[in-house]
C-alpha cells in the first residue's frame, strides 16, 4: 500500500525533478497525476482511468510515480504504448532524464514484437538465395521459394547491406533503425512471424535480436511496450487459469502503465478478430500438400503424428472440399449488390444462416485436426539434426502455415460456436473482395470482457490514461469499453493552459448539412477559399478520403500549390516540407484524415488554425459497431447516445487538441459541421469542450 516511506520518495523524486530540470514548471494537475497513479499502483489489484491534456507533463507524473512504486514494491514497471515515437521518447529522452535526475541504477528495455528484429536464418537464406542456379536461386522447389518474383537490384543492394551491418556488428538487427530500409518484400523475408520461428533449435539463436532483446527485457526494471505486443502476451495461456507472462513479466508482478489509452478498445477487438479467404485458403492448402510431401521424405517418416501420408493427404483434401462447399453455399444463398463498392453480408446480431453455421462446424472439427497433425510434422522436421537449408526453409513455411491454419480454425470456431446469454455477441460477416474472393469475418464488439479477464483481474495494478478518454468528463462509454472495474478510479485533470484566452471555436454559418454531400462539400470548399489564410500554417481535417478530394478538386488552383495532402507523401516527409515551407515565410496547408487528428504535434505558427470538416461519427456499416448497437437495442439502450456520440465527442476533443500546444501558442478551431447548432445532441457536444472562446454565427 502507499505507506509514508513510499509517499516520502514520491515527493523527493518529484523534488529532484523539479529543481534539476531546467525551465520546470509546478503544474498542479501533474502533482494532482502523481497522487492519483501513485495511489492507484500501489494497491492491489489496483485500477485508475486518467485523462490528462497536453501540456500536464503525464509521462513525468507516471515515470515519477511508477517507478518508486515498483521499486519499494520490487516489482517491474511496464510502460504501453500505441506509438513507436512515444516509445522511443521514452527510451531516449525521458527515463534516462529521470534516472539521470534521481541518481538511479533502473535497467530499461525496449520490448518490440518479433517482427520489429531481424531473422538471422532468414537473412542468411536471402541472402544465399541470391546466388546463381536452382528455383530463383534456391535451389529447392518453388514451395520453399522466399522470392515470389525475381528481387530487384535495390533489393539485392539493401539485402549485401544489411548483412554487412549485421555481420560486422555494426547494426543489432532493430529494424526501425536499420542502416537501409527494405521494402515490403524484402522485409517479410528477412523478419519472422513466431510461427515461423524455431527459437533454441535454431542455428542462430544465441546471435537471434529479437531473442538478445527479450533477455534484456527479462532483466529489466522498466520496459517500454507498444500495447500490441502487451495485449499479445497478455492473450497467452501460461498455465490451467493464468494468462500472460510469456515473453513479458508476469502480470502479478508488474504495474502497468497503457498511455495513448484510447486506443486499447479496438486494439483489444483487433486481438481477436478472424479470417479467411475461402479462395486463397484452398490455394495454399494444396501448396501445404506439398511441403508436407517435402517434411516425409525429408525426415523419412512413414508416419508422423500418428498419420501416414495418405491419410493425411485425405485429411487435406477433405478441408479444401469443406472450404469449397462453404464458399459454394454463400454464392447460393447471397446475391451482393453490384452497385455497392464493398459489397458486405452482415449476420444480425452476429446470427448466420443455419447452412453456414453447419458448413462452419464441419470446417472446425477439420481444421482443429490439420493443427495437431501440422504441428507434429513441423516438430518432427525442426528436430533433425542434419537437414541444412531445406529443413530451415520447411521449418519456416509450415510454421507459417499453422498459424494461417489458426486463423482459419478460430474464424470457424466463431461462425459455428453460440453467443453467451448475458453478452454481446460476435460480429459475423462476409465480404467480397475486388478481385470476386469470398471472406469470412468474426470479431467480438466490445474489448470490455477480455480485458476485465487478462488486465484488470490479472495485474498487480494498472492504470490508463491519455489526453482524450471521457466526453466532457463523462467516462462511462470508456469504462463499458475497456471493461473498467466499477471501483476503479477515474480523474479528468484541467488543462495547464489558458484555452478561454489562447483559442477561439468557431461555428460558421453554412446552410448545408454533411448529409447534403455536393453542397456541404462545395460550401467546405468556398469556406476554405475565402476565409482560411493561406499565408499560415494550417490543419484541415475530413473523415473521408473521398470529400478530401473532392474539396481538393474544387479549390482554386493558387490554393492547391499550397495544400500538402496526406497520402501525397509519407507523413513524416509532409510535415517536414509543411514546417519548411512555414519557416519560409510561405503558407502551407494540412489537409488530413483521422491519423492527423491525433499525435500531431505542431506548435506555434506551424497551426494557427485548425478546421473540422465534419463531426467524426463511425461509419454506420461498420460490421463491429452495427453488431454492437443491434445488441445495445435489443436490451432497450440507445447506442447513439451512448456509444456513437460520446465517441465523436472524445474524438471531437483530440482534433480540437491539435491547436493549443504550449502556453504561447495562440489560433481558431473552426467547425463546418452546423450539427452541433441545430441537434439536440450537438448541445451535449460543444458542452464536452474544452473552454475554448465560442463564436457561433447566426444563419439568415
Amino acid at each position: 500500500m502507499l505507506t509514508d516511506a513510499l509517499k516520502n520518495s514520491i515527493r523527493d523524486a518529484y523534488a529532484r525533478v523539479r529543481e534539476g530540470l531546467p525551465g520546470f514548471r509546478a503544474r498542479p494537475a501533474q502533482l494532482r497525476m502523481i497522487a492519483e497513479v501513485a495511489k492507484a499502483l500501489a494497491q492491489p489489484g489496483g485500477a485508475a482511468v486518467i485523462e490528462a491534456p497536453t501540456g500536464t507533463g503525464k509521462s513525468m507524473a507516471y515515470l515519477i510515480a511508477g517507478a518508486e512504486v515498483a521499486r519499494a514494491q520490487k516489482k517491474k514497471l511496464l510502460i504501453a504504448t500505441a506509438t513507436v515515437a512515444l516509445q522511443e521518447q521514452l527510451v531516449e529522452r525521458d527515463i534516462p532524464l529521470y534516472l539521470k535526475l534521481n541518481g538511479g541504477e533502473a535497467k530499461v528495455a525496449l520490448a518490440k514484437g518479433r517482427g520489429r528484429y531481424l531473422c538471422p536464418r532468414n537473412l542468411r537464406m536471402a541472402s544465399g538465395s541470391l546466388g546463381e542456379g536452382g528455383q530463383m536461386g534456391l535451389g529447392f522447389d518453388a514451395d520453399l521459394a522466399l522470392w515470389s518474383k525475381p528481387p530487384a537490384e535495390r533489393d539485392k543492394l539493401v539485402l549485401r547491406k544489411l548483412t554487412e551491418a549485421f555481420d560486422h556488428h555494426e547494426w543489432n538487427g532493430d529494424m526501425d533503425a536499420a542502416p537501409e530500409t527494405p521494402g515490403d518484400m524484402l522485409r517479410i523475408m528477412i523478419t519472422t512471424s513466431a510461427g515461423g520461428c524455431t527459437s533454441r533449435r535454431c542455428a542462430y539463436f544465441m546471435a537471434c535480436p529479437f531473442f538478445a532483446a527479450r533477455r534484456a527485457v527479462a532483466d529489466a526494471d522498466i520496459i517500454v511496450a507498444n500495447q500490441d505486443l502487451v495485449l499479445s502476451d497478455l492473450t497467452l495461456a501460461s498455465g490451467e487459469d493464468s494468462w500472460g507472462g510469456v515473453f513479458l513479466p508476469k502480470p502479478e508482478e508488474t504495474v502497468y502503465v497503457f498511455d495513448e489509452a484510447h486506443h486499447m478498445p479496438a486494439k483489444t477487438i483487433d486481438r481477436g478478430a478472424a479470417d479467411v479467404a475461402l479462395g486463397m485458403a484452398v490455394r495454399q492448402i494444396s501448396r501445404l500438400g506439398r511441403q508436407v510431401h517435402a517434411a516425409y521424405s525429408l525426415t523419412d517418416k512413414e508416419v508422423i503424428g500418428k498419420l501416414t501420408l495418405d491419410v493425411g493427404d485425405e485429411k487435406l483434401q477433405e478441408l479444401s472440399d469443406a472450404l469449397e462447399g462453404l464458399e459454394k453455399e454463400i454464392r447460393q444463398s447471397w446475391l451482393p449488390d453490384p452497385g455497392e463498392t464493398e459489397p458486405m453480408y452482415r449476420g444480425s446480431m452476429g446470427q448466420l444462416p443455419e447452412n453456414w453455421v453447419h458448413h462452419a462446424t464441419l470446417l472446425h472439427v477439420a481444421t482443429t485436426d490439420i493443427q495437431r497433425w501440422l504441428t507434429a510434422v513441423r516438430r518432427t522436421v525442426t528436430e533433425m539434426s542434419e537437414g541444412g537449408p531445406t529443413q530451415e526453409a520447411l521449418s519456416r513455411e509450415l510454421g507459417m502455415a499453422l498459424e494461417r491454419i489458426d486463423r482459419q480454425a478460430r474464424t470457424w470456431r466463431a461462425w459455428s460456436s453460440d453467443d453467451p446469454e448475458h453478452a454481446p455477441p460476435l460480429a459475423r460477416w462476409v465480404t467480397l473482395a475486388n478481385d470476386q474472393q469470398l471472406v469470412c469475418h468474426a470479431s467480438a464488439v466490445s474489448a470490455g470482457a477480455l480485458l476485465r479477464n487478462i488486465l484488470w483481474d490479472n495485474a498487480s495494478a494498472a492504470v490508463m490514461t491519455s489526453a482524450t478518454l471521457s466526453a466532457g468528463g463523462n467516462f462511462r462509454g470508456f469504462a463499458d469499453a475497456v471493461g473498467l472495474p466499477d471501483d476503479a478510479l477515474t480523474v479528468s485533470l484541467p488543462s495547464p493552459f489558458d484555452l478561454g484566452t489562447q483559442a477561439r471555436l468557431e461555428v460558421p454559418a453554412l446552410s448545408a448539412l454533411p448529409d447534403a454531400r455536393e453542397q456541404h462539400t462545395q460550401e467546405i470548399t468556398d469556406w476554405l477559399a475565402t476565409h482560411l489564410d493561406w499565408d499560415a500554417g494550417n490543419l484541415v481535417l475530413f473523415t473521408s478520403r473521398a470529400k478530401l478530394e473532392r474539396v481538393l478538386q474544387r479549390l482554386p488552383i493558387d490554393k492547391v500549390r499550397k495544400v500538402r495532402a496526406q497520402g501525397s507523401l509519407g507523413k513524416t516527409q509532409l510535415i517536414a516540407e509543411h514546417t519548411a515551407a512555414i519557416e519560409a515565410g510561405k503558407g502551407s496547408t494540412l489537409f488530413g484524415l483521422a491519423s492527423f487528428g491525433e499525435g500531431l504535434d505542431l506548435p506555434g505558427k506551424l497551426c494557427e488554425t485548425v478546421v473540422i470538416t465534419q463531426l467524426p461519427f463511425a461509419v454506420p456499416t461498420d460490421p463491429v459497431g452495427a453488431t454492437y448497437a443491434e445488441w445495445l437495442e435489443s436490451r432497450g439502450r440507445n447506442p447513439f447516445l451512448e456509444v456513437a456520440v460520446p465517441e465523436a465527442t472524445r474524438l471531437l476533443t483530440q482534433y480540437c487538441g491539435r491547436l493549443i500546444r504550449n502556453e504561447t501558442d495562440r489560433g481558431r478551431i473552426v467547425l463546418l459541421d452546423r450539427r452541433v447548432v441545430t441537434r439536440q445532441y450537438g448541445s451535449q457536444m460543444l458542452k464536452a469542450l474544452p473552454p475554448f472562446q465560442r463564436v457561433i454565427e447566426r444563419t439568415a
